[in-house]
């Protein structure tokens, strides 16, 4: 087992055949691969190139269920490159996603990947509200506004928790504007929040 991989979580359904499986990183404990499976012997294949270290497309590869939930690796814990997986994560994440409000939510997140002070932060959702931190996880430090994306096409900013106190919305550019104007100045680099 490579040291930045906690061992493959394999779970088994009590109601049909079907399996389910799940990598994570040890730091954050976030997964970097998921996937369900009525082949035991595909989830054999998975747990064999997990564990022998193979990269993360390459247990795709050998095991076609897998679903990569677009984090990458970073074993050295570099939390510059923390910060890119997660923001890689989110924008995949964001692009599959299979609600009414998909597109809506889709446009924020990629709105406000492209404002480099953003993007410069850890970001995490929470209720799919889009929040900043300038620490990863396992313990982060949360920093200004709060963005939602509604079903109704509008864009909330807000001081607090899915509120809209500073205002909604036609555009998702709008609210992050918005947001990078309510944002605390020299904030510095992210740091590991462990």
């Amino acid at each position: 087992m490579l040291p930045h991989r906690e061992p493959l979580q394999i779970s088994a359904s009590s109601h049909e055949r079907r399996w389910s499986i799940r990598g994570t990183e040890p730091f954050q404990s976030l997964s970097l691969i998921d996937g369900r499976t009525d082949d035991l012997a595909e989830v054999a294949r998975a747990a064999r190139a997990w564990h022998d270290g193979a990269a993360l497309n390459g247990i795709r590869q050998a095991a076609p269920f897998v679903h990569l939930t677009g984090r990458f690796e970073v074993p050295d814990l570099d939390s510059a490159r923390l910060v890119e997986s997660e923001w890689q994560s989110m924008r995949v994440e964001a692009s599959g996603l299979d609600y009414v409000w998909q597109e809506t939510y889709q446009a924020l997140i990629e709105a406000a990947h492209a404002e480099p002070a953003l993007r410069a932060l850890y970001p995490f959702t929470s209720h799919w509200a889009l929040r900043f931190s300038t620490t990863t996880r396992p313990r982060l430090t949360v920093v200004g506004p709060c963005l939602t994306a509604g079903s109704d096409g509008m864009y909330g900013v807000g001081t607090g928790f899915i509120t809209s106190d500073l205002g909604l919305f036609a555009t998702a550019h709008e609210a992050v504007a918005m947001a990078v104007h309510h944002m605390p100045s020299g904030l510095g680099p992210v740091t590991l929040g462990g």
